[in-house]
């Protein structure tokens, strides 16, 4: 075989690799692929092998699985006027490859974007309290709005998560006197509370013991026993007076 053959048949062996390289694709099971011809979206295939035209079709690949994403730190003003910063976390994932990549540019960094954006938004319609107590609330309102957004661009919120709310060292110790005030307030109604109960007791046992005249002397000698129990040097004895003025009317 003359060299020269050799070379044609090594050029066209070449020409073999280089077009089935370009031709044969093998996606994940994860993966899908957005497939052009001439420019124009002809359709989504994968997983698996798949055969491309050369030159005449492209593909994009699209990851299926559920991504994570860091919301970048947020300043936030609530809306009791107190500045916060918060951070969050998010999870998504792409239903719709066709939509995913011809309806929006980037649509990673247009979620993340729409995130903090959102982010800002739901925050600052609430009060630091709510921010601190109810966060699921806030959690599932911020996942519904995102998701709604991000439905056009076949992309589906699984999930946020708000991770901190870091506030002033100053607003805390506010925080701390305001948590302890509150303390002091609820135990002085306790009290409160307490001496009212008790003020209607005794109330009820003297009316009881006003219309009982053997009531009144078992409590007379019930109070003459707790004072001789007294260890003091002087003894007050108490004696009604209408008891004195019967004994001086036999005398």
């Amino acid at each position: 075989m003359s060299p020269d053959l050799l070379g044609f048949y090594f050029v066209i062996a070449i020409f073999v690799i280089v077009f089935l390289s370009s031709a044969i694709k093998i996606l994940r099971e994860y993966e899908r692929a957005v497939v052009f011809t001439l420019g124009r979206f002809t359709g989504v295939r994968g997983p698996g092998l798949i055969i491309l035209i050369p030159y005449i079709q492209q593909m994009v690949r699209v990851d299926m699985r559920t991504l994570v994403h860091d919301v970048p730190t947020q300043d936030v003003i609530s809306q009791d006027n107190v500045s916060v910063r918060v951070n969050a976390v998010i999870y998504y994932r792409v239903i719709d490859a066709n939509r995913a990549i011809n309806k929006v540019e980037n649509y990673i960094e247009a979620t993340s974007q729409l995130a903090q954006t959102t982010l800002r938004s739901v925050l600052g319609k609430h009060e630091l309290d709510d921010m601190l107590s109810e966060r699921d609330k806030l959690n599932s309102d911020i996942q519904t709005i995102l998701d709604s957004q991000t439905d056009a661009w076949g992309i589906k919120v699984a999930n946020v998560e708000i991770k901190h709310v870091d506030i002033d060292e100053s607003m805390v110790r506010a925080i701390a006197k305001q948590a302890e005030a509150e303390r002091e307030r609820r135990a002085k109604i306790i009290n409160a509370e307490g001496e009212l109960q008790a003020a209607h007791k005794l109330l009820e046992a003297a009316k009881i013991i006003s219309q009982q005249n053997e009531a009144v002397q078992l409590r007379y000698l019930a109070t003459l026993q707790e004072i001789a129990n007294n260890r003091t040097n002087t003894v007050v004895f108490p004696f009604p007076l209408e008891r004195l003025g019967t004994l001086l009317q036999e005398k």
